[in-house]
């Protein structure tokens, strides 16, 4: 594997120049909140509000504005979870090059409609495959088939060069930056940041912030080479593949200090606060440097931090699933399975003796036996605190109730809940 150093020249002064008109330079925002929790200086690299919603305009424009004639007239092909997506139709249009473009069949009716919206006429949308990396082969296949030119999503020297201006548009902003934490997927947009930072300012220490359920980056630097997951979660979308590039691993393989995982309810979490607090629409994928400041809070303490937020691109439809794995991490949202003892006045008693004053069930439902006799009970409750469950599971325990801590249980949580 090649070191960093062996790495081809990243000419981010030719992508600027053809982004000009295209990319928006978006806002470095200074956060008083996040910097007084964390003691530091905390700045929000908004490519939420880029043109597309997302860094990937950026690269997708860059390759395509550089294809010649004979390129543009065949046509091009992409893969992506939704964000790529858009950069390329948005290039379409743009440069008038009819796309391909193959998504996932799982990804958010909002994605797919920005893609509709951006490249009109110019694109055709193909559903298929229930990860980014299947629907990749099924795209790759076709572009070889019909001779157009496939755009990848991260490992291709012009994406990395596009995603790199993201860094350059840092480097004016705040040139005393000490810290840079960035969204991790395939790794275009860390490769694009650590190709800049490591020539113009390497005094600045890169962290990258990917999935828990989607460690493909970390899986890489464990094995020294990019390796392919078995399998993966599909939630953080924009950052959930299984196998990284392998140039953007060989730019990022020495360039990090730290690659951290973020647990999917984290980033429901920062997603919630961003939301509530902020007014910031942002993705999970676009919430992932900001949910991993709790894991790097003593490195930061004291420095300038740079959060790139990486898209905003958030099907409203998908608040509610959100806002579940939020609750369910931060630990304020439970499921039980309760067997209720056969006798006049068991349900009442758990209504008035069992749940506290800070308690709510937010579901219940018998569960069906095979012969169709009423079984146990599933409970959803939600408490105010941790404090509340733990007092909560004292009353179950004081009145003998035969119960299951579904939350507990993987396999039985994935299959009621």
């Amino acid at each position: 594997m090649n070191t960093f150093s062996e790495m081809p020249e990243v000419e981010v002064g030719r992508a600027r120049e053809r982004l000009k008109g295209v990319a928006w330079k978006t806002p470095l925002a200074y956060h008083a909140k996040l910097s007084e929790k964390y003691s530091a200086a905390i700045y929000l690299k908004r490519e939420d509000l880029q043109v597309v919603r997302s860094y990937k305009i950026r690269g997708a424009y860059h390759l395509m504005s550089g294809l010649d004639l004979d390129q543009r007239q065949r046509g091009v092909v992409c893969a992506s979870a939704g964000n790529h997506a858009q950069g390329v139709a948005y290039s379409c249009r743009k440069l008038n090059i009819h796309g391909v473009i193959y998504m996932p069949s799982i990804t958010p009716g909002q994605k797919i409609n920005q893609v509709k919206m951006f490249g009109g006429d110019h694109v055709q949308i193909v559903l298929v495959g229930d990860t980014f990396d299947e629907c990749q082969g099924y795209a790759l296949a076709f572009a070889h088939e019909h001779n157009k030119v496939f755009v990848p999503p991260f490992d291709h020297p012009h994406i990395i060069e596009g995603q790199a201006t993201v860094a350059a548009e840092i480097l004016e902003d705040l040139p005393e930056t000490d810290v840079i934490i960035v969204p991790v997927g395939g790794g275009g947009l860390a490769a694009g940041v650590a190709s800049y930072i490591r020539k113009h300012a390497p005094h600045i220490k890169l962290i990258g912030a990917e999935p828990l359920g989607a460690p493909s980056m970390t899986a890489a630097l464990e094995a020294g080479k990019p390796v392919t997951l078995d399998k993966i979660q599909r939630f953080v979308d924009g950052a959930a593949v299984k196998k990284v590039g392998d140039l953007t691993f060989a730019i990022t393989q020495h360039a990090f200090t730290d690659v951290l995982l973020v647990p999917e309810g984290k980033v429901s979490s920062a997603i919630l606060r961003l939301y509530n607090e902020d007014a910031i629409v942002a993705e999970p994928a676009g919430a992932l440097s900001i949910a991993a400041l709790d894991l790097c809070a003593d490195l930061i303490r004291g420095k300038k931090v740079v959060c790139i937020v990486s898209g905003g691109n958030n099907d409203i439809d998908r608040m509610q699933e959100i806002k579940e794995r939020s609750l369910l991490y931060e630990g304020l949202k439970h499921y039980f399975i309760v067997r209720f003892a056969q006798r006049p006045g068991a349900l009442k008693e758990f209504v008035n003796h069992i749940l506290g004053p800070n308690d709510d069930i937010v579901r219940f439902e018998f569960i069906q036996k095979h012969n169709k006799e009423t079984g146990p009970a599933l409970i959803g409750i939600e408490v105010k605190s941790r404090e509340d469950y733990d007092a909560l599971l004292e009353r179950m325990k004081a009145h003998k109730l035969n119960v299951t801590e579904v939350n507990q249980q993987e396999n039985l949580f994935e299959y009621l809940v």
